[in-house]
């Protein structure tokens, strides 16, 4: 079998990046319809958090694993495409939830789902371009996030423009379309070659310990782990509560419009950041291999003031254009992330690499960051006020940024090593396999 034609490749990726938008359109939709769903069911910031946070990471981390070591042996198209209809049913179930304990029994069903896209993704993607374009290829991959924050607000903007129509619908209509999705992934899209751009290297998947004792002494592979799980962090609290925080703070916002602005700001600045780190970082990283890790350290650095100042500003409109200056910035770090995890991650313990990397990602990130900032706001609001405990909540992000910038320092000084390293270990993989035909 050869590698897929460049015009076949492309529009799988653009296929999976489509899925991966869905992905987020349905983890990012809880997070737009915080301040419905906790007045319609009574919830406090702390178990809003609990919901958008730990409960949904939960189940996503833990059944990653067994998703990818499936991943790693079978079709992964398949693999998609039953957890894509998988979340996206689990998504339009939360619209019928009556109570705490049933919205929170479906968004953990939304996490089983969400379990299998990325980690068999990111290996369909990295059998499909080679190390050099893999950190450009998966920030386009990556622009399903942003993309599917920005459809989300979007469509909630206009289900929810004369404010009269129940949030529970607005689950519906964006958990069915996923539904259909599954099944035209599932039509059009043919397996790829394992290991068709690293020299056709081939050999069966490894389990989680295997990978666990291949990658532990591939320090810059834990470091840009570290440093994306801290970085994301800030951004899924961030993101959970930012909605709530705005309708607080500015009351007399029209909602509609805070929720197309919301979206215009995330289909734009968070894409081209997106989109942006990816290029640069390939580019940077043909000079040195470093910088596929410089370029998110220094990225955030920059982008540290904006998003203070976004949360202490007095005006609404300023507060917006901070903002999307930080998402801007902070879609940098994708692309390179991703494509170190691949690249030094063996062929056949790819898609195994990248569930490591988002059961550390999504446990720290997702877990906790809103959890963490949900029981901040409730302890600082008990004393300071709903709108000053949440602001000084979100503020209390910026040591976890700090921490993230540092991370990704350390994994500058190690990356250029590990990746001649792991450039090593597949040519010998590939003699190897010479040898034995």
């Amino acid at each position: 079998m050869q590698p897929s034609p460049p015009r076949q490749r492309h529009f799988v990726l653009l296929l999976l990046t489509l899925v991966y938008a869905f992905n987020f359109v349905d983890r990012q939709i809880l997070g737009i319809l915080a301040p419905y769903i906790q007045q319609d069911l009574g919830l406090d910031d702390a178990q809003l958090g609990l919901l958008a946070g730990f409960y949904f990471a939960l189940f996503y981390t833990v059944i990653g694993f067994p998703i990818a070591w499936l991943a790693d042996r079978y079709n992964r198209i398949n693999i998609v495409s039953i957890s894509l209809a998988l979340w996206s049913t689990f998504t339009a179930l939360s619209g019928l939830a009556n109570n705490y304990l049933q919205l929170a029994l479906a968004r953990m069903g939304v996490g089983i789902g969400e379990a299998g896209g990325s980690p068999p993704s990111h290996s369909i993607i990295s059998d499909l371009y080679h190390s050099g374009e893999r950190a450009r290829a998966l920030s386009i991959y990556s622009l399903g996030i942003p993309f599917g924050i920005m459809t989300a607000y979007f469509v909630s903007a206009a289900l929810l423009g004369t404010e009269t129509l129940n949030w529970r619908y607005v689950f519906l209509a964006l958990g069915i379309p996923g539904v259909l999705l599954a099944i035209v992934l599932r039509l059009v899209v043919p397996e790829p070659q394992r290991g068709a751009m690293d020299h056709g290297a081939q050999s069966s998947g490894s389990s989680l310990a295997e990978s666990l004792s291949a990658l532990k002494g591939i320090p810059s592979y834990w470091a840009m782990c570290l440093g994306i799980s801290l970085a994301s962090f800030v951004a899924y609290a961030s993101s959970a509560f930012l909605v709530l925080y705005l309708t607080r703070r500015f009351p007399d916002l029209p909602i509609g419009s805070l929720l197309i602005w919301l979206g215009i700001i995330h289909g734009v600045g968070y894409a081209g950041g997106t989109y942006l780190g990816g290029v640069l970082a390939d580019r940077w990283g043909a000079r040195t291999r470093a910088g596929y890790a410089l370029l998110p350290a220094l990225s955030l650095i920059v982008a540290l003031p904006f998003f203070v100042g976004a949360y202490w500003v007095d005006s609404a409109v300023l507060a917006l254009v901070l903002m999307f200056v930080f998402v801007f910035l902070i879609g940098f770090y994708l692309g390179p992330s991703f494509s170190i995890a691949q690249t030094l991650a063996p062929v056949n313990m790819r898609a195994m690499s990248t569930a490591i990397y988002f059961f550390i990602i999504n446990m720290l990130g997702l877990g906790a960051g809103p959890t963490v900032v949900g029981f901040l706001s409730d302890y600082f609001g008990a004393s300071m006020g709903a709108v000053a405990g949440l602001r000084w909540a979100l503020t209390s992000l910026v040591l976890v940024e700090v921490l993230a910038i540092a991370a990704f320092f350390v994994a500058a000084y190690y990356l250029p090593n590990d990746w001649e390293r792991a450039a090593s270990r597949q040519l010998e993989a590939l003699k190897g396999t010479d040898n034995k035909n």
